[in-house]
């Protein structure tokens, strides 16, 4: 154990309090530089520095501990069965329950209540609650889930939150002052808790009756419901009968554009902490939609591209956060080096065999052929055989990596795909083969600078790309892997991922391989759907980015030197490209890849 790091022996500490906390032996502690989340008895929580600075660790404490106690004390299918369907009103019944567990645990145990404090704050500090400046402004769920942990564990409402919570602290507690002391009665009872909240629930509006018995006439409550009698009493109070009605209502993004399937997303997401950015919970949808035809007079363009950049890895973070995201890297491939090196392994196997020498035999002169020496021994009047080396021509390549870094890749599939980028990279270049690592993404969700400037000059219609691209170089094509290395840890930083506009990705890196001497260029793309970018779909025809994708892919395929295949994770990109491969399950990335690029050197050949 000589050889086991601060780091490696704070993970084993917190896995053994983790399982003693939640009763259960198996719980595995993984290190994240995502989102913290809780995989059946799996518990990812954040990764702090080397040195362990206090505040990081008691973040991962934090998060370990609510984790385990969700494990002791909750029970989802219970939660499942009694969960109202309305979003908001789903969003608050899932919230006051991680409050309900949390409070067993600070009540129990005084150490944790301060690692619970200390989560508390992290999700707190990326909450929209945060920047709340009206009424209309404050999300409900986080607003009443503080005020319950407020009085079930007298811990105080986060400062960051607290002016967000004052705005409507006198309407809740108006409305559900008395709730709150019967739901601190039931703590133990998960299901008696449960119905107190489907109470306090209706109580503040969030639920109607017709909601929680089918039997009741849907109609009865209608006129009711928008009476709207009751205020929260502020002296920035809009116009909205009550802060529920005010969160449920479209927000100009939606009106934009945003599809129900992206709002019920961040509802179901409300309990998640967002990222440093403070819209991170936004994540962008992947539709799988039918095929889309290309008008004739199909014509792509950006609004404006001023505020795009192509940089470098390097410069979008500090050395210290590289350093520790390269960390968090290696953690991950610690726990696949067996297989990490069998892929590995088996590439270089093949390509290497693709660049081995042959022979031609039975020539005149040239190297004696002992292995027929026989045939002069049995028949003496039989000349010598001689053989000749061969070279076998093997193509200069160079291997380009796209790799989509928007908002859906987030968790695993990132991982996995810079985990498998690491790889090839390693072993293409112990075969001779030049490879480029890039990754896409874009600036801001849901336009950036690039929609402001389109705002203010008077939003004209038809605007075209609306939004702010960036592409990311993490190892260029002659750049060694050891100097490169760090760079791939930047895809696990939180917040770089937004949002994905393909298809000119993939003509950036189209035209930088282009440039490039290598005789065979690879481009091997690596996505999980659709573009999208809710700016630039809101205010163009529909399918406009899809569209652009197919042109750019045909033109490839069709007049292009570059051999294009695509890799899609969870969703079937073979609508797009030709030779593309589907897979379902992030851990297949690594050898389907491999197996994508053997089959181009193997077709080349023949």
């Amino acid at each position: 154990m000589s050889d086991e790091s601060p780091l490696d022996r704070f993970k084993s500490v917190l896995a053994g309090t983790a399982r003693a906390i939640a009763h259960e032996p198996e719980v595995e502690i993984a290190w994240t530089a995502d989102n913290p989340v809780a995989n059946g008895k799996n518990l990812r929580v954040p990764m702090p520095g080397r040195n362990l600075p206090r505040e990081q660790a008691m973040e991962a404490r934090g998060f370990a501990d609510s984790f385990a106690l969700k494990l002791r004390h909750h029970d989802e299918s219970l939660h499942g069965r009694n969960a109202p369907g309305e979003p908001m009103a789903r969003a608050a019944f899932d919230a006051v329950e991680l409050v309900r567990y949390e409070a067993l645990g600070a009540r129990a145990y005084p150490g944790m209540r301060s690692n619970l404090d200390a989560a508390q704050l992290v999700r707190t500090q990326g909450d929209p609650i945060a920047r709340a400046s009206r009424s209309d402004e404050v999300p409900l769920p986080a607003a009443l889930a503080l005020m319950l942990r407020e009085h079930l564990t007298g811990q105080a409402v986060p400062d960051a939150a607290a002016p967000g919570v004052a705005l409507v602290r006198q309407w809740i507690e108006g409305k559900a002052k008395a709730d709150f002391d019967a739901l601190s009665q039931n703590l133990d009872d998960q299901q008696a808790f449960q119905k107190l909240s489907l109470d306090m629930l209706q109580h503040l509006e969030l639920t109607r009756p017709d909601q929680l018995e089918p039997d009741t006439d849907e109609g009865d409550n209608d006129d009711a419901e928008d009476d709207g009698e009751d205020q929260p009493d502020d002296s920035e109070g809009s116009q909205e009968d009550n802060p529920a009605d005010a969160a449920a209502e479209p927000s100009e993004g939606d009106e934009d554009g945003d599809s129900e399937s992206e709002r019920q997303t961040e509802d179901d997401s409300a309990e998640a902490e967002e990222g440093e950015e403070g819209e991170d919970g936004m994540l962008p949808v992947r539709p799988n939609r039918p095929w889309t035809d290309i008008p004739a007079n199909f014509d792509y363009k950006a609004f404006t591209q001023s505020f795009d950049e192509v940089i470098a890895a390097p410069e979008l973070c500090d050395e210290e956060e590289l350093t520790r995201l390269r960390a968090y890297l290696d953690a991950q491939l610690k726990g696949l080096q067996g297989v990490v090196t069998k892929l590995a392994n088996r590439l270089q196997r093949r390509l290497m065999a693709q660049q081995n020498r042959s022979w031609d035999f039975d020539q005149d002169e040239g190297l004696l052929d002992a292995a027929r020496l026989a045939r002069v021994v049995i028949s003496p009047g039989q000349s010598l055989s001689y053989k000749v080396e061969r070279d076998i021509e093997f193509k200069d390549t160079i291997v380009t990596l796209l790799i989509d870094n928007s908002g859906s890749m987030r968790g695993r599939p990132i991982s996995i795909a810079a985990i498998s980028a690491d790889v090839m990279a390693r072993t293409l270049e112990r075969c001779g083969v030049k490879t480029e690592i890039l990754g896409f993404t874009t600036r801001a969700w849901k336009g950036g600078q690039s929609r402001e400037a389109w705002l203010a000059g008077g939003k004209p219609a038809l605007p075209g790309r609306l939004n702010d691209l960036r592409h990311i170089v993490y190892k260029k094509a002659d750049e060694p892997y050891r100097h490169a290395r760090k760079n791939l840890g930047l895809m696990m930083r939180e917040g770089l991922l937004k949002e994905n506009i393909d298809g000119e990705a993939l003509l950036w890196a189209h035209t930088r391989m282009l440039a490039r001497p290598e005789d065979r260029r690879i481009l091997m793309v690596i996505s999980d759907g659709a573009p999208v970018d809710d700016s630039t779909l809101s205010v163009n025809n529909a399918g406009y980015l899809e569209q652009h994708l197919r042109k750019v892919i045909d033109w490839i395929e069709k007049q292009s030197p570059v051999q294009l295949v695509a890799i899609g994770i969870g969703h079937d990109v073979t609508r797009y490209y030709r030779r593309a491969v589907t897979i379902m399950d992030v851990e297949q990335l690594g050898g389907t890849m491999i197996e994508q690029l053997a089959s181009l050197f193997e077709d080349e050949r023949t």
